[in-house]
């Protein structure tokens, strides 16, 4: 198959790339140049937030059995592009996001839950808007028919540059006690960047269309889990100190933020990230492979590239604070060195 990725050199489009590549796939990459894509493409240059930035992908000709598009910005350059395609390619696959789902997602929540507004010639606003408004976009050129609306959940792996699982694994490699967001046991979801792409490109060949919810089922692994395979990977002498979800939020620690994938299991917020339903695209092929695989994946690329992730600029910093850190679990230990003596007392 002959596919156009718009983007293609960072996180998901890359991922997407390498996959339709490892497929055999004719892959076109359309990109500001900025970093070098996946050897085997063929390349074209521009902007889409330039005046006359599509102008090289116009003046191409070339045609394509389908387009991915992972834009997140104005929606303005999503319609322009599928504006320009619609007649020379066959789908258009937007990754989206389920941040489109009106607040607070409902646990549980499947294809049918309330939308944000959006609109599709917008100028930027916020994220979910944003993604909402790339959709319309997708489907106003392509329509219902041939335009495939991947709604991603939290996505991890390989090329990450959020700051999620590279900062875990950065801050275990530091060693020493690290305040591990409790419970232990807390039920995660997020999709591998790597898994995401190979539904994508299936649900491509199998000419899917429509809307699915894109992220591994409820309870894929949990957090104990996760943080243990980065201590396993990195061979660090990290102490993972499991502290309670009340002890965080009373420090003014944010959930999802400076504790990267966590969230406390109480709360429209945990039902929200961690509960959605995704039958629909387990029901047509996604696989997600275990999580010691996507963190062991991760870290051999965080150390291939010399230790340090890339961050996108769009998004904020995440990760905890030193010092925050240690004020928590010094905290953490003074409560439970009281509460064992008390104990101790008792008896």
């Amino acid at each position: 198959m002959r596919l156009l990725v718009l983007g293609g050199t960072e996180f998901v489009g890359r991922a997407v790339v390498e996959a339709a590549l490892g497929r055999g796939w004719e892959v076109t990459v359309f990109h500001r140049g900025r970093h070098r894509p996946p050897p085997g493409v063929r390349s074209l240059h521009g902007d889409r937030t330039a005046p006359g930035g599509l102008a090289a992908l116009a003046a191409d000709g070339g045609e394509w059995d389908a387009v991915a598009d992972t834009w997140s910005a104005a929606p303005r350059a999503v319609h322009e592009a599928a504006r320009l395609l619609r007649g020379r390619a066959g789908r258009y696959a937007y990754v989206s996001s389920r941040s489109v789902y009106a607040w607070p997602w409902p646990r549980g929540g499947a294809q049918d839950a309330a939308l944000v507004e959006g609109a599709a010639d917008a100028e930027a606003t916020d994220y979910a808007r944003d993604k909402r408004g790339g959709e319309l976009a997708a489907v106003g050129a392509f329509g219902a028919a041939r335009s495939l609306l991947v709604r991603a959940g939290l996505i991890l792996g390989p090329y990450e540059n959020v700051g999620r699982l590279p900062w875990w694994l950065t801050r275990i490699a530091r060693g020493g006690p690290v305040l591990a967001p409790g419970p232990s046991e807390l039920p995660l979801q997020y999709i591998d960047v790597r898994d995401l792409a190979d539904w994508l490109l299936g649900a491509v060949e199998r000419g899917l269309s429509g809307p699915y919810d894109l992220v591994s089922p409820p309870g894929h692994t949990t957090m104990g889990e996760l943080l243990r395979a980065c201590q396993r990977v990195t061979g660090a002498d990290a102490e993972l100190r499991w502290t309670a979800p009340e002890v965080i939020l009373d420090a003014g620690i944010e959930p999802w933020t400076e504790l990267p994938v966590w969230v406390p299991p109480d709360g429209e917020m945990y039902d929200s990230v961690h509960g959605a339903d995704v039958s629909r695209a387990l029901a047509t092929g996604l696989v997600c492979r275990p999580a010691g695989e996507t963190v062991a994946d991760t870290w051999r690329w965080l150390t291939g590239i010399g230790g340090v992730a890339p961050r996108r600029p769009d998004r904020t910093g995440k990760g905890l604070d030193p010092e925050v850190e240690a004020e928590v679990l010094a905290g953490a230990r003074g409560v439970a060195d009281t509460t064992l003596h008390k104990g101790a007392s008792d008896d």
